[in-house]
C-alpha cells in the first residue's frame, strides 16, 4: 500500500481548496420614518440600490467576505423605508494563485451570499408592512471585471493576498 502525499492545511497550486465556514448578517438596519402615513399612499415604490463587497483576512487561508446591500425606498418623493444589511462569510481557500484568489474573494464568494442577503431584505420589509421586496439577481462577475477596470484606469495597486479588498 503507498502512502498519499501528506496535504499542507494551505493546499497546493495542484489541489486548491475552498470550504465554507460559516455564513451570518453581521449587521441590518430597518428604518421607515413615514409610517403610519405611507400605507395610506398609492404605492407607486421607486428603489435605490447600493452594493458593496469587501473582505478582510482573518488568519492564514481563512477570510471573511462581507456584502453590504442597501435599499431606499420612496413613494411620492417621499421616504418610505431604508433597509441595510451586511450579510458575511468566512471562508476557507487555499491553493489559488494570487489573481484567481482575488476573484474568488471579489466574485464568487459574493455570488454565495447574495441570496441570503436578499432573503433577510425580503422578509425584514414584509415585517415592516410593506409588500415584498425582491431583489434580482447581480451578476458579481460583471461587477469585479469592472472593479478590476477601473483599477487599470486609475493605475491602483492591490495586495496579491486579495485582502481589504473593495467592490462597489
Amino acid at each position: 500500500m503507498q502512502d498519499k502525499p501528506q496535504q499542507t492545511p494551505e493546499g497546493d497550486a495542484k489541489n486548491p481548496q475552498f470550504e465554507i465556514q460559516r455564513i451570518y448578517v453581521k449587521d441590518m438596519s430597518f428604518e421607515a420614518p413615514n409610517t403610519p402615513h405611507t400605507f395610506v399612499e398609492d404605492w407607486k415604490p421607486e428603489v435605490q440600490l447600493n452594493l458593496e463587497t469587501k473582505s478582510n483576512r482573518i488568519q492564514e487561508n481563512v477570510h471573511e467576505v462581507i456584502i453590504s446591500v442597501t435599499a431606499t425606498v420612496t413613494t411620492s418623493k417621499k421616504s418610505a423605508f431604508l433597509i441595510e444589511v451586511q450579510q458575511a462569510g468566512i471562508f476557507m481557500i487555499s491553493g489559488f494563485p494570487g489573481d484567481q484568489l482575488k476573484q474568488m474573494l471579489g466574485s464568487f464568494c459574493p455570488n454565495i451570499l447574495f441570496p441570503y442577503a436578499r432573503e433577510v431584505i425580503s422578509d425584514i420589509v414584509m415585517r415592516g408592512g410593506f409588500p415584498q421586496l425582491i431583489l434580482a439577481p447581480v451578476n458579481f462577475d460583471m461587477l469585479y471585471a469592472q472593479h478590476l477596470e477601473d483599477q487599470k484606469k486609475q493605475g491602483a495597486k492591490t495586495d496579491d493576498k486579495g485582502d481589504d479588498s473593495k467592490v462597489h
